[in-house]
């Protein structure tokens, strides 16, 4: 049965994330000394305090160290962590996924033996899903209904060397990859495209992080060089995690991103709403205005929207037989909550930031932050045209390799 009612575990979870955000990540995030010369580098120390308080494994069953989180739950922590700060809600959030999909499900046991207790005992070991090549083109522009494309070019390639497999080339453009302990490396073995599990400190790997430049991402990014790296022939994931974790019908992470997004328009309506109660014009505080009260409403509705659209997608991410007998459209449901989020965002933060007048463009100002951080969303990875694309071939039932 579709059921989006929270349980007490995951309503006491969310309330402690909140708590979180409210006494140790808001405070240091949303000072006008960080704000205003647009300081938008990921604090380390906070998203070692979230990783001590069980965020980085958090989708990690609880047999193997972490809390066994749904991808409902996972949600509700991307909201409240967003809701202080995305880039600390992206770094943890793609971890606690990543970490979530690979020891719960394409690792063997040998390879968990070699990884897992690394992984949950310390604090700052990150993941990171290496699948992007240098000028790769991966929008559907190019390959829209074209049976024989793929979302991800392996042209790394992987050639067996005794027991190793030798790693040239290079990924670009790489979530966590200035952070991360441990990548899963999408690589052309020669008979097809393979995910191959490269620790950061093999020899003949090179890290070099994206600088922010404002910052046209979440989180920290980097570019990964492989140049004669050699890797144990048993880190070689098995057959079905190319299309676990890039396949062209893929919704990998993509609940949990939408909700960093929702946080960033919750945030920023929460400030509208605490401001406009507080300001006073014509005798009166201005949300008692209509056109202020109308705007905010709106703010209001399509959070609302945009939540039960994300729910419906984490929802049914945990329940993948709910399609069975037509219970629901045969529709991809993480990318349609893609571009309703993204779109509504953008907005429903440019509405927030209005209610302050002049003051909501101010650099010493939160709301610039907010309209910058949902802009990004709107316009990162694929973008919602190609989302849109994706919805279109469900449509005329297409299915990507």
């Amino acid at each position: 049965m579709y059921d989006l009612h929270l349980s007490e575990e995951q309503i006491a979870i969310r309330d402690t994330v909140r708590d979180f955000v409210n006494e140790q990540i808001k405070p240091v995030t949303l000072t006008p000394a960080r704000l205003e010369p647009f300081d938008t580098k990921v604090d380390l120390d906070l998203v070692r305090a979230g990783s001590e308080l069980g965020l980085r494994t958090l989708a990690l069953s609880e047999v193997a160290g972490g809390a066994g989180a749904d991808t409902m739950t996972c949600c509700l922590v991307a909201e409240e962590l967003a809701a202080g700060d995305t880039d600390i809600a992206a770094v943890l959030s793609r971890t606690a996924a990543l970490g979530g999909i690979l020891f719960n499900t394409l690792m063997n046991d040998a390879q968990r033996d070699g990884f897992l207790q690394a992984f949950v005992e310390d604090a700052d070991y990150h993941l990171a899903l290496a699948d992007q090549e240098p000028d790769a083109d991966s929008s559907l522009g190019v390959n829209y209904y074209r049976e024989t494309a793929t979302d991800v070019a392996a042209v790394t390639a992987a050639k067996q060397d005794g027991d190793n497999w030798v790693v040239n080339g290079a990924k670009v453009r790489i979530a966590n990859a200035p952070l991360a302990k441990l990548f899963a490396v999408v690589v052309d073995t020669g008979s097809g495209a393979g995910v191959l599990l490269v620790p950061a400190g093999t020899a003949g790997v090179t890290v070099t992080e994206t600088p922010r430049d404002g910052g046209w991402f979440h989180g920290a990014f980097g570019d990964i060089t492989f140049k004669g790296c050699k890797v144990p022939a048993g880190n070689m994931l098995g057959a079905d995690a190319v299309a676990a974790l890039t396949g062209g019908n893929c919704e990998f992470g993509l609940p949990q991103s939408q909700a960093i997004n929702l946080g960033v328009g919750r945030a920023a309506y929460e400030a509208a709403v605490e401001y406009s109660g507080i300001r006073i014009q014509g005798g009166r505080p201005i949300i008692e205005h209509q056109a202020i009260g109308a705007k905010l409403a709106d703010v209001a509705i399509s959070l609302e929207v945009v939540r039960d659209t994300i729910w419906h997608a984490a929802w049914a991410a945990d329940n993948p037989d709910s399609d069975a007998g037509g219970n629901f459209p045969s529709l991809p449901r993480a990318i349609i909550s893609q571009v309703v989020t993204a779109e509504k965002i953008y907005r429903a933060a440019k509405d927030s930031a209005e209610c302050f007048g002049a003051m909501g463009v101010m650099r010493d100002m939160p709301l610039q932050k907010y309209i910058h951080d949902a802009r990004v969303f709107l316009h990162s990875g694929s973008g919602v045209s190609d989302a849109r694309l994706r919805v279109a071939e469900a449509l005329a039932g297409f299915q990507r390799s």
